[in-house]
């Protein structure tokens, strides 16, 4: 879908590039008839042309909503309810293979309605990138990514078969292979184009921004290339896909201002980590952030990508850099065509969405930072956005070693068969992996520099240390081995051991069994230091307890100090050949030795080649033979794709939504819950529910892969859902992972949920503030709605699981000001009635009554964080999946 063929305010203009023409939907001719738009911040001129390009009552779009962007000017907060088309869809396999299986499962649910099957099928390009499923269970040698790749077949056989089935079966929809990169860095790579394309209903070419929305949420990585691109459930994405528009409010911008350079020795991966740090402390979440002034001309293209990359993390719907000239060369240098880039330039130009530095747009606030002041830093132990700068990061662990792990000294314990010991502080995993870093040319071949540096005098990293290197494209490898810099990474354990996300998403794989005893036997608290960009308890190794964000030069420095009990900046890293101390400053390049190293090693061709074929696969993906099908046939006993059961029993009319009494709470927990808390993606311990559950379906142990893998089965995530081995679930005091009471009996939180639903009682959870943090996954809504939790009672949300919990019906409310679960005494012997729910309202307050355990009672009001009227039709039909269901079959 480009427009409606319609242009009702007149604004569609025409546009000749290099001799030939496009249709586009002009702001300044927007600007002439409502008023003037040259102050807007870039993002938002991306928002006024959906509008326009839109604006039609069928698809819901009026003047006003146009006239409402404009004015945001005067007074630039939150606004009206928007309806808003991205031009295209992003998956990735852990998330994309459940929204195969809706769209598997919409197409038999319409059939069974009456409706066309050929209804449930994309209406926008999709492009699915499988990254999420290699482990690292080979690492420290040159077979490493090999064997890596064939385990990563033969556990996931059923899943690749399904998503090739999906690329065979469903129009716009392709799948880039296993082995290829992760999803973020080949959309910026090869995806994207800037500026979109595609022929209008009568027949013209029409141009518009390129703009997309991702099941991972780091698809705001994209903003770097100028694209406006953010994570949302694959829920919210599926219905994209389908047509539907994403239903948002217009959007508070933050300003970020960034003035001067980084100094000499500093990475884009310590100027993120401060930005993170200091807009967290400034509360965004829910909210644009646009970079602006004069120092973002000295950010190269990748350096802007790394800043995007982690929007997340700062909690903003997405880290915003306009198109200029560096955009122009990157998209020259990764292989886009003559004909792209010009158009690209000649549109952002006419539309007035070319970033100028000496440009001072109106913003909701600004902030600003002088990136001479930032200095080397790590993030950790356990949240991206507690920067602590290198000198202190020893301080900060042994203070935690005291306060928050309760030990007078680090403890040291040996090593079963080692002629080693291994203790508190000591890191075990030293991983380069993720988009946000590997993307980065310069932090990369620093890292190979220092790796050089290191084997040449002789360095090894600490025997206790499982190294890894995990690019998110296979051009790295190209620039890294033509440099000879692979050699040195090599030499001291940082092979290739595939092309995804691995470490940063939990996919590490296991500790040597005697280092995992060594740990577990004796409490150690155990780091990690990685180049990702996440650290959330329980999610880099069920192993490792404090995590340290850094980037892949110190990974590298790191692994060979191997520890963070002592401070890496004055203390020796090792001993060379000849017993000489060697500092971390005697291995450090200078940014004359990676800038040089990065003209003589990365080019065009590499792009060009690496891309070619990129769809095309290896032997393993050739292999698998699939037929396409209207409907798919799912595979009984199958514990990775399953039927789910959101629409059995479902009617043309959805069923009054009714008040939920008596309920009562499943979890009561703290600030900062993540989604990998609430739905982990990493290793299935065999005591859990979900263990239990594939062991009673034949699967043995080492076969159980992983939460995140086995989400196309609900069976499976159901049980995972509050699992997370770290979570505190404050029903039961003192006790870590998923566990919560049953009158009064302790038990997992999926036995608990499972008896309340055969007593016919239904569930909330209570917790603070931040609920819903880190990535997308629409299964932390989901298996909150399979578990018969009816509402989720919080001090505050994040914007994607907020979104995902009226995807699925589940009524997220927000304890008003002063309120907390605290404050009101809240515990697990309380029941909650929540009425009026038939004639609610988007943003209302909502009175909730609690009865204590003595049958007394009090009331206490929350806001309905309902937002917008599409959102409230959405809940009525039981989630969005419902709503489009039912509008596509009648």
């Amino acid at each position: 879908m480009t427009d409606t063929g319609k242009d009702t305010l007149g604004t569609r203009s025409t546009l000749n590039v290099g001799g030939k023409e496009y249709a586009y939907y002009s702001l300044a001719k927007a600007a002439e008839k409502l008023g003037d738009v040259s102050r807007l911040p870039i993002s938002m001129k991306v928002l006024l042309e959906n509008m326009l390009r839109f604006e039609d009552e069928g698809f819901t779009v009026g003047e006003d909503d146009i006239q409402a962007i404009i004015d945001w000017q005067k007074d630039p907060s939150t606004g009206n309810e928007i309806q808003y088309r991205p031009a295209r869809v992003l998956l990735q396999d852990f998330t994309g293979v459940p929204c195969v299986v809706d769209l598997a499962a919409m197409r038999d649910a319409i059939k069974k309605l009456g409706g066309d099957t050929a209804k449930i099928n994309p209406l926008v390009p999709v492009n699915l990138v499988i990254d999420h499923s290699v482990m690292v269970d080979e690492f420290g040698h040159p077979k490493a990514m090999e064997a890596n790749m064939a385990l990563e077949y033969e556990r996931n056989a059923e899943r690749y078969d399904f998503l090739k089935w999906g690329s065979k079966s469903f129009e716009n929809f392709s799948a880039v292979p296993p082995g290829t990169g992760i999803c973020h860095q080949v959309n910026l790579e090869h995806i994207a184009r800037g500026v979109w394309s595609s022929e209008g209903p009568d027949g013209q070419m029409v141009a518009y921004p390129d703009t997309c929305v991702g099941t991972d949420s780091h698809t705001t990585m994209i903003n770097g290339l100028g694209v406006l691109g953010w994570g949302v459930g694959g829920i919210e994405a599926e219905a994209a896909m389908l047509g539907q528009p994403i239903s948002m409010l217009i959007p508070e911008v933050v300003g970020f201002r960034l003035e001067g350079r980084m100094a000499e020795g500093v990475t884009a991966t310590d100027l993120v980590l401060t930005c993170v740090q200091m807009l967290r402390e400034v509360g965004v979440v829910g909210r644009f952030v646009e970079f602006y002034g004069p120092g973002v001309a000295n950010l190269t293209l990748a350096d802007r990508a790394t800043i995007a990359n982690m929007a997340p993390e700062y909690g903003a719907t997405c880290g915003f850099f306009g198109i200029d000239d560096a955009t122009l060369e990157y998209m020259r240098l990764t292989g886009r065509s003559e004909e792209t880039i010009a158009l690209v330039e000649a549109y952002s130009k006419e539309q007035g969405m070319w970033f100028d530095p000496e440009a001072e747009p109106v913003f909701t606030k600004t902030l600003e930072l002088d990136m001479a002041a930032v200095v080397p830093s790590l993030a950790g132990p356990k949240r991206p956005q507690d920067k602590v700068i290198l000198p202190e990061v020893d301080e900060l662990f042994n203070r935690d070693l005291k306060e928050v792990y309760k030990k007078d000294a680090p403890l040291r314990v040996g090593v079963e068969g080692a002629n080693h010991d291994i203790g508190d502080g000591d890191v075990v995993i030293a991983a380069i992996t993720s988009c946000t870093n590997t993307s980065n040319p310069d932090v990369l071949i620093a890292a190979g520099l220092v790796a050089k540096k290191a084997n040449e005098k002789g360095l090894k990293p600490k025997p206790w240390v499982k190294t890894s290197l995990a690019p998110g494209s296979q051009v790295v490898t190209d620039y890294l081995v033509k440099s000879g810099l692979q050699e040195h990474l090599d030499a001291i354990g940082f092979d290739l051991v595939g092309y995804g996300c691995t470490t940063c998403i939990g996919n590490s794989g296991p500790l040597a069994p005697p280092i995992s005893e060594a740990i577990n036997g004796n409490d150690i608290v155990a780091a990690s230091v990685l180049s990702g960009n996440r650290n959330f308890e329980g999610r880099v190794s069920p192993d490792v307890r404090a995590n340290f964000l850094a980037s892949p030069p110190l990974v590298v420095a790191y692994a060979l100090k191997g520890t963070v009990t002592e401070d890496i900046t004055t203390t020796p890293i090792g001993q060379d050949q000849d017993g000489n101390d060697v500092m971390l400053a005697d291995l450090w390049p200078t940014n004359a030795e990676i800038a040089k190293n990065r003209a003589a090693n990365i080019d065009r061709s590499m792009f060009e080649s690496r891309y070619a074929n990129v769809y095309d696969g290896d032997e393993h993906w050739q292999a698998i033979t699939v037929e396409p099908s209207d409907t798919y046939k799912w595979r009984a006993g199958s514990t990775y794709v399953a039927n789910p059961p959101y629409f059995d029993g479902m009617e043309m009319t959805p069923a009054p939504v009714t008040d939920i009494t008596d309920a009562k709470p499943l979890a009561i927990l703290g600030d900062s819950v993540t989604t990998d808390h609430i739905s982990p993606a990493g290793s299935i311990k065999e005591d859990s529910p979900a263990g239990s559950y594939l062991i009673s379906n034949q699967v043995a142990k080492k076969d159980f892969n992983s939460y995140g893998s086995r989400r196309g089965n609900h069976e499976v995530m159901m049980r995972g859902t509050f699992a997370n081995i770290r979570i505190k679930n404050e029903m039961v005091p003192g006790v870590e992972g998923g566990y919560t009471t049953y009158n009064g009996e302790q038990m997992p939180i999926y036995d608990a949920a499972m008896k309340h639903k055969a007593d016919g009682t239904p569930l909330v959870v209570v917790a603070g503030k931040e609920y819903g943090t880190g990535s997308s996954r629409d299964w932390a809504a989901k298996g909150t709605i399979l578990l018969g939790v009816r509402a989720v009672i919080v001090e505050s949300f994040e914007r994607i699981h907020r979104s995902n919990l009226v995807g699925m019906g589940v009524l997220p409310l927000q304890f008003k000001e002063g309120d907390t679960r605290e404050t009101l005494g809240l515990t697990a012997d309380d029941t909650f009635s929540i009425k009026g729910l038939a004639d609610l309202k988007p943003a209302q307050d909502v009175d909730i009554e609690v009865t204590r355990a003595d049958g007394t009672k009090f009331a206490f009001s929350a806001l309905c964080r309902i937002d917008t009227a599409n959102e409230m039709e959405y809940y009525r039909n039981g989630g969005i999946l419902h709503y489009v269901l039912r509008k596509l079959a009648a």
